[in-house]
């Protein structure tokens, strides 16, 4: 990805109620590790691959492997073979991706007081997700499988992505968002936010009502994962720790997958093509429970074994492995089971997930109609095992049409510029049209969208001060009554947005159109709103003007009130009210140094 010289400071010079100005960004320069790294990506390198075909395209991920499982690498377009459902295609793009942990970029540290959601990594093509499954394991497999953790991350190199999640009974949980730091991970893995949990609905547990629950448990949990993982170019390669996987139709990549086969490219990512992107999630099931010999000969056992309970054992891990076998091939991944070396499998998915070829091909079946199509790969080379995904469903386009139009007549009636500000983001804020998925976006804990990318630049108060008990409350000052009472902290809140994530929407008259939320809210340390602040920006935006933001950045500024003493938690987010993309944040209010006066901001009250 290619460095872009870009001065912080003038980035947040805001014009109140419209977009910040900054200096003009340049390439010739070096990187300044001191600028985030928002500030400093070139949001035109992000996609991997380029297609130039004027129709559809299916793009997919190929691991190559010898017969000892060594990742290939130096194979050409010409060692492929693709077949659709029997017709022979030809590819239109063919790209190999390599990555070793010494030609790692160094990860630029962010100014004090300066927090982002964009996430560095070294290997921008290819993201490892460790997801451990709490609510399908055992305390004691998850208690084995967090010690093999640890001692893999003691030993892991740097530049290598990796985010952990946690699948509990109460749903998908994210313990350490991605980092390519070996240190932050090892921290993520011993630290109390990996905990082990007791599910809610006994393993053994059978019949129609627990079987319903881990599956509508495991749908939900992954869908919200796949919108954390959506933003994020390149492959995703899922380590799942889990013993059984409740059965679902997920991986059929159908309307109700969690990772959509289909993702439609904006215009502003590609002007030629549609791309069918295939999810880029590859899973590499590992069965947590290691090495199993059947119960019924265990010392512990009172019972003489008999040939059905041996039977049942032995069906039972049948079926287990035949599931996580069809998760993994359909996928583009690897299956793991009957292994104590956790942390070897980890290290081998990886290795190979890290090191793949990227193809691409228009197919000659013009027809979208929704029917399942059979993909097959081979390669002139003999002795070489090939993973990828073996199909897709042939899905028509379905842009957002009702409500997309809707929302441009009203913006485009909006004057240039406007900006309000208010302040509860309770129940009334949802009702006023705020969509659900943001508001769950922005709940303590939630795990956060990256869709829009934003910097928040916070300046703590210099003192704390009481509010007047008949004082009407201001917008960042609607506290709880008890609260009011309390020693209060300002801090200024500055945004600063990188707009190349905002799909403006162009009308014919050359004006391009955007609607967009800033909220801030602040949680106790048991989840409970105390304060929250809004902004509405309404933009319509002339084609100079329009350029300018691009280059720039645009954002505003909020104040709000703390509690001085306590444990409390700021939720920043940026919502596209438009086309429904989003980011999010959470912060501690700790992690902000008092007295320092952050970037871009003048010292606060």
């Amino acid at each position: 990805m290619k460095p872009v010289r870009c001065s912080f400071l003038p980035l947040l010079a805001l014009f109140f109620g419209s977009f910040l100005m900054a200096q003009q960004p340049s390439p010739q320069q070096t990187p300044d590790p001191t600028i985030p790294p928002l500030l400093q990506h070139d949001p035109s390198d992000r996609q991997t691959a380029t297609i130039t075909a004027n129709a559809r395209a299916v793009v997919l991920d190929v691991v190559v492997t010898d017969g000892k499982g060594h990742v290939v690498h130096g194979l050409t377009k010409s060692d492929f073979h693709l077949v659709e459902d029997g017709a022979p295609q030809t590819l239109d793009s063919f790209h190999e991706h390599t990555f070793t942990a010494a030609n790692a970029p160094p990860i630029p540290k962010l100014p004090t007081n300066v927090f982002t959601n964009y996430v560095p990594t070294g290997n921008a093509e290819a993201y490892t997700v460790i997801l451990i499954d709490a609510a399908n394991n055992s305390p004691q497999v998850q208690a084995y499988v967090r010690s093999q953790l640890i001692d893999f991350m003691k030993t892991i190199p740097a530049g290598n992505p990796v985010a952990i999640f946690q699948l509990e009974s109460t749903g998908m949980r994210l313990v350490q968002g991605f980092s390519s730091d070996p240190a932050v991970l090892l921290a993520a893995v011993e630290s109390k936010r990996e905990r082990v949990e007791i599910p809610l609905i006994g393993i053994g547990q059978r019949g129609y009502a627990p079987h319903q629950f881990r599956q509508d448990n495991l749908n939900q949990g992954l869908k919200s994962m796949g919108l954390y993982l959506a933003e994020f170019p390149g492959r995703k390669n899922l380590i799942w720790f889990s013993g059984s996987i409740p059965r679902t139709y997920w991986w059929d990549g159908g309307l109700d997958s969690p990772f959509p086969d289909a993702e439609d490219f904006t215009e502003e990512l590609s002007k030629a093509t549609d791309a069918l992107t295939l999810s880029r999630v590859a899973v590499y099931p590992i069965d947590a429970r290691g090495l199993e010999t059947d119960p019924a000969f265990s010392a512990a056992n009172r019972r003489a074994p008999s040939i059905n309970s041996s039977m049942n054992f032995a069906t039972r891990r049948f079926y287990d492995h035949s599931d996580i076998e069809d998760v993994a091939d359909r996928t583009g991944g690897k299956a793991f089971y009957n292994t104590n070396g956790l942390k070897q499998a980890v290290g081998e998915a990886i290795e190979s997930g890290s090191n793949f070829y990227t193809i691409a091909y228009t197919p000659t079946n013009k027809k979208w109609d929704g029917s399942y199509r059979n993909i097959k790969i081979e390669t002139t080379q003999s002795g070489l095992k090939l993973e990828y995904r073996h199909g897709y469903y042939a899905l028509p386009e379905t842009p957002q049409q009702s409500r997309r139009a809707a929302a441009l007549r009203r913006i485009a009636a909006s004057k240039p510029g406007t900006t309000t500000t208010q302040s509860s983001y309770r129940a009334a804020q949802i009702g006023a049209g705020l969509r659900s998925s943001f508001v769950d976006a922005m709940q303590l804990g939630a795990i956060p969208p990256t869709e829009i990318l934003f910097d928040a630049s916070i300046s703590p108060g210099a003192g704390t001060r009481k509010l007047d008990k008949d004082a009407t409350p201001q917008p960042g000052q609607d506290l709880p009554p008890d609260l009011r009472k309390k020693s209060l902290r300002n801090y200024n809140v500055l945004y600063a947005v990188d707009s190349h994530t905002l799909p403006f929407t162009q009308t014919p008259d050359g004006i391009h159109h955007g609607a967009f939320e800033f909220v801030t809210l602040v949680f106790d340390e048991h989840g409970v709103l105390v304060n929250s602040i809004m902004s509405n920006i309404q933009m319509n935006l002339t084609p100079t003007t329009y350029d300018e933001i691009l280059k720039r950045g645009f954002g505003t500024k909020q104040l709000i009130a703390v509690p001085a003493k306590g444990d409390y938690f700021f939720r920043f987010g940026v919502h596209d009210t438009v086309s429904d993309r989003m980011g999010a944040m959470e912060v501690p209010v700790d992690n902000v140094k008092l007295g320092v006066v952050a970037p871009g901001q003048t010292p606060t009250p």
